[in-house]
């Protein structure tokens, strides 16, 4: 998993809310093994018609949209199932952040465990951001997870503290998930079992 510490990138608006897992990623998708190549079917069915043509009118095939790395969501975003190919197929695709109003809670701490970072903002500070990025598709955003902002480059007023909570922070500053968290501490763990099998002895 790759340290995150700052980006810069436009945002997509995807201006709909309670998007939950099957919508992420559909489950006819669901047959890989491997955490890769689930970008091409995110968000499959809004994205492509029935003959598998792009809707032109899906935000992610708007041209000014397609680059960008940070997903502006609304309301419970990646509610339903616990699929974790719904962070990877977000991941795969080539976002790095979701910034919504609210997360469905396993969805919102399986993006930490792949590398993405979900911000939760206000409803009124989104929908800054969602009325800036329509009005100037082409606006670029900072993310700096270290001063936990997020800053419009464009615009100083829109400018936003975030919560985090600070495991999950050192995690992505680290570039860590729960596994690599835990090898850190190797030698103390194997410290301490060969002193536990010492006192059984």
């Amino acid at each position: 998993m790759k340290e995150f510490k700052n980006l810069i990138s436009s945002a997509a608006p995807l201006d709909a809310a309670n998007v939950d897992t099957d919508q992420i990623i559909p489950k006819n998708f669901l047959k890989r093994i491997e955490r890769t190549g689930f970008g091409q079917f995110l968000f499959y069915e809004w994205r492509f018609d029935m003959q598998g043509k792009e809707n032109p009118e899906f935000v992610l095939n708007k041209k000014e949209f397609k680059d960008a790395k940070i997903l502006l969501a609304r309301d419970n975003f990646g509610c339903g199932s616990s699929r974790e190919h719904a962070p990877w197929a977000l991941q795969d695709y080539g976002f790095t952040v979701i910034i919504a109003p609210s997360f469905a809670d396993i969805f919102y701490n399986n993006c930490f465990q792949n590398g993405i970072l979900p911000i939760v903002l206000s409803s009124k500070n989104v929908d800054a951001l969602f009325q800036h990025t329509l009005a100037n598709p082409s606006a670029q955003y900072e993310i700096d997870l270290p001063s936990q902002k997020v800053i419009s480059k464009d615009n100083s007023a829109l400018q936003f503290s975030f919560e985090i909570r600070a495991a999950l922070k050192e995690k992505l500053l680290k570039g860590l998930d729960d596994i690599g968290w835990t090898l850190q501490f190797a030698n103390e763990i194997e410290h301490y079992e060969k002193n536990l099998q010492i006192s059984f002895n």
